[in-house]
């Protein structure tokens, strides 16, 4: 499972971003206040965002989304230096559904924070909606990310003092060119479509966690995302509510025609999407 520490937009390690959503949960209102140092970096953070999903659209519609070669990750630890992934070579082709399975310690979640630049690998490449990773900054993986991928955590990672309307509306706030009375309309939108028309008000702790995780598929697919990163997205669910949730997420990404990277240990679930991609000691077999 990715580390909580992950914000909810996957713009984690962006100040100006971050210090925007921290300002929204501390007002529970729409509109953000911003420094004007903040503001201007905010801004300039909004126009590569723009400038990369415009190189993104240009992307010949063969070529693949995401693409790996020679992929490692190495950790220090008390014995020296553990190997989590190991010359992993991987293509994902645009509207493909990819299920990353392995057991428990395999690198499956490693790989997909490695995936969506929220990590950095320690040798070889990734190239993400046409854009080498390694050649980015953190902020600049950030921007990349805006408005271009989805994501959504086993722990659903709400906004504990914003409503459900407010934690979806919140990458539109980030994101920023859209309205708040745009953006909630969308997110109402969003809202009926996971059946939560009437719980827009209510805050995560007055959700159950079938109803949390729905909260959090309309937040993921806001923004129309080209890719939807799904970690474990039913392990804190019973198996009923998780069959439901999962059938809900691979209506909406159909819908949207998305890009899906799903982990799970679930081969039932694995068996849903067009390729299965297994970890085994941090190699793929």
């Amino acid at each position: 499972m990715l580390s909580p520490s992950t914000t909810i937009t996957g713009l984690a390690g962006s100040g100006a971003l971050a210090a925007r959503a921290a300002k929204l949960a501390e007002n529970r209102v729409a509109a953000i206040t911003v420094q004007p140092q903040a503001f201007v970096s905010a801004v300039a953070r909004d126009v590569m965002a723009r400038t990369f999903n415009l190189r993104f659209t240009m992307l010949n519609k063969t070529d693949p989304v995401i693409e790996v070669r020679g992929l490692c990750k190495k950790v220090k630890d008390a014995t020296g230096e553990l190997t989590i992934l190991d010359d992993i070579d991987l293509a994902i082709a645009a509207g493909s559904s990819v299920a990353i399975v392995g057991a428990s310690g395999s690198g499956k979640s490693t790989l997909l924070g490695l995936l969506a630049g929220l990590d950095s690998a320690s040798s070889g490449s990734v190239r993400l909606l046409g854009r080498e990773l390694g050649e980015l900054n953190e902020d600049e993986r950030a921007a990349l990310r805006s408005g271009s991928v989805g994501f959504v955590f086993q722990s659903f990672q709400l906004m504990p003092h914003l409503t459900a309307l407010e934690n979806v509306t919140l990458p539109l706030e980030l994101q920023g060119g859209i309205s708040t009375r745009e953006a909630a309309t969308r997110a109402r939108g969003l809202l009926e479509q996971v059946g939560l028309g009437k719980r827009t008000g209510h805050y995560p702790k007055l959700l159950s966690g079938g109803e949390q995780q729905r909260v959090a598929l309309a937040r993921a697919f806001v923004t129309h995302p080209a890719i939807l990163f799904a970690d474990e997205p039913t392990g804190s669910l019973d198996a009923a509510t998780g069959h439901a949730v999962i059938d809900l997420m691979f209506e909406m990404n159909r819908a949207n025609g998305a890009t899906l990277i799903l982990v799970t240990h679930d081969i039932e679930l694995a068996r849903r999407c067009d390729t299965t991609v297994t970890i085994e000691a941090g190699r793929l077999v």
